[in-house]
């Protein structure tokens, strides 16, 4: 790279702004409880933070139905409490990423009530509307991602429109240049009231094939997966014209001082990186999921973290996930025990890291009673144990009732062991995850070879993920994690040697190493080496 810019060296943070804190008593999070806990954040070492929508909306997905892309829903805020939130955000010398949805509105958006209005309104071609086959059928296959066919019949218009989600998140025409201009706008109402970047929603749906062609079959398709899998999403999502789509975006960051677009993507890797742009010119952090969805296997992961870093275009910039609003939490994917192996991982490999709120404290997934389940992944498929909110529920400040999120009875339940799993409880305990990844954070931050250095496998198998991070000029490190819970030995090649400098372990930290190393389960060392 031949500069390095914030987002190369700064940690991201999301937040779920439903349950962050609650400020005004609703039992819903909201903008004010944000600003409240920006002293937490700024403590803990965060430098960006990243939240989850925040616009008006019906709410029936939670937000990513937009009925008005350039104000707040009153459930959160402000126009004015957000322009305090930027304002306070930055004079504590943090960035704010905000959610951008240019995929779908919803069915209640101005927009859509103009396009369905009738077939000659100048809006008209604004969503993806398409006449019945001529025996009456849908106009295809295509299937939406929370169950069903994607298709709505519209009485008014007498034709259906397509939703890649939910019935009421018609997805929006991008073929049209008018809905292109017009979400430009968006982006730039935003980014001149100072907000650091966006984090582009599904970007690789943004636009489907011309001639809505039906897709193929999936042969690998498995029951317990969501119901749109059965089909592979050949002619409905990465298309080549998203390229260009993605370009025109950048194009509106680059009017900014070193403003970041970050597209969600889930995509293999030699894919995913064509979001980058064959120019540089698209997605600054095509977001890499790949730590999400692999069997917790060091071989596997190290097998993947070289594939990365080959696939990626020369001068471009990697990034890592744990988790995130969608998945299940990480220390419900993994246990417990290898949550701080895993923010380790996190945090020393190369590239911009994201940490979901209360992963820091070990928060999992908390068992949401059917009759209680809010999301519509969960609702539309209830034989698929598919519901997020087991992974949305309220952070847990302190042993008070509530958690310290809210004053009432939150939206979604509560982890019933959160008096002895919060961040007062922890911020006090320096064996607890929070110190641990407080003293992770702040290490790493002040290391440039941990920062922005490279990286290199040194070995991997059964158990042990060993690699090395080294800048010019600067001190290198290796990182050497168990991945079981079995106690195992490492070998280093060319008698490496150091001091362990941060440890899973706290009582490692200080003790020198020589090439021979006895690691216990679930553990994880970064040592200094010598020379």
């Amino acid at each position: 790279m031949e500069k390095q810019l914030w987002w190369h060296k700064g940690i991201i943070y999301q937040i779920y702004p439903r349950s962050f804190q609650d400020s005004n008593g609703d039992g819903v999070g909201d903008l004010q409880g944000i600003i409240n806990r920006l002293d937490y954040l700024k403590w803990l070492g965060i430098q960006v933070i990243w939240l989850s929508p925040i616009y008006p909306s019906p709410m029936a997905d939670f937000g990513y139905d937009i009925s008005n892309y350039e104000d707040i829903h009153p459930l959160f805020g402000t126009l004015s409490e957000f322009d305090q939130l930027v304002s306070e955000i930055h004079r504590r010398g943090l960035k704010l990423i905000l959610d951008l949805v240019p995929n779908h509105t919803s069915d209640q958006h101005p927009w859509f009530l103009e396009s369905r209005s009738s077939r000659t309104n100048p809006k008209r071609d604004w969503y993806i509307w398409e006449d019945a086959r001529p025996d009456g059928s849908l106009p295809n296959n295509w299937l939406s991602v929370f169950g069903g066919n994607a298709w709505e019949w519209d009485e008014k218009r007498g034709q259906y429109y397509y939703h890649a989600f939910l019935k009421e998140q018609p997805d929006l025409n991008w073929r049209n240049p008018e809905v292109q201009e017009a979400m430009l706008n968006v982006m730039r109402f935003w980014l001149m009231r100072g907000v650091d970047g966006f984090r582009v929603d599904v970007m690789w749906y943004m636009i489907k094939d011309q001639q809505l062609r039906d897709n193929p079959i999936n042969p690998d398709y498995q029951q317990h997966r969501p119901t749109s899998e059965q089909l592979l999403d050949v002619y409905s999502t990465d298309q080549p014209e998203v390229h260009e789509l993605a370009r025109m975006m950048r194009k509106v960051m680059d009017e900014f001082h070193e403003r970041v677009m970050i597209g969600e993507i889930y995509l293999p890797v030699e894919k995913l990186m064509s979001y980058y742009g064959a120019d540089l010119d698209e997605a600054h952090l095509p977001f890499n999921f790949m730590l999400l969805s692999l069997p917790w296997d060091a071989e596997q992961i190290a097998a993947a973290i070289d594939a990365y870093e080959s696939a990626l275009p020369e001068g471009s910039w990697p990034n890592w996930v744990l988790g995130n609003h969608d998945r299940p939490r990480l220390a419900s994917r993994i246990g417990r025990e290898q949550t701080g192996v895993a923010a380790m991982l996190l945090l020393t490999l190369r590239g911009t890291p994201t940490i979901y709120y209360g992963e820091e404290i070990g928060m999992r997934d908390v068992p949401i009673p059917f009759e209680e389940i809010q999301d519509p992944q969960g609702l539309n498929m209830p034989d698929k144990n598919l519901s997020r909110d087991p992974c949305r529920s309220p952070m847990q400040w302190n042993d008070k009732e509530n958690a310290g999120f809210s004053d009432i009875e939150p939206w979604l339940r509560l982890d019933h062991a959160y008096r002895r799993n919060n961040v007062k409880v922890q911020r006090a305990d320096p064996y607890a995850m929070l110190s641990f990844y407080k003293r992770l954070i702040a290490y790493r931050q002040k290391e440039p070879s941990l920062q922005t250095g490279n990286y290199q496998l040194v070995a991997a198998d059964r158990q042990i993920l060993a690699y090395m991070r080294y800048a010019e000029g600067e001190k290198a490190f290796l990182v050497v994690l168990n991945l079981s819970h079995q106690p195992c030995y490492f070998k280093s090649p060319n008698r490496l040697r150091g001091i362990i400098e941060i440890a899973t372990s706290p009582e490692l930290e200080g003790t020198k190493v020589t090439e021979n190393i006895c690691m216990a389960g679930d553990e994880g060392i970064i040592v200094k080496l010598e020379g």
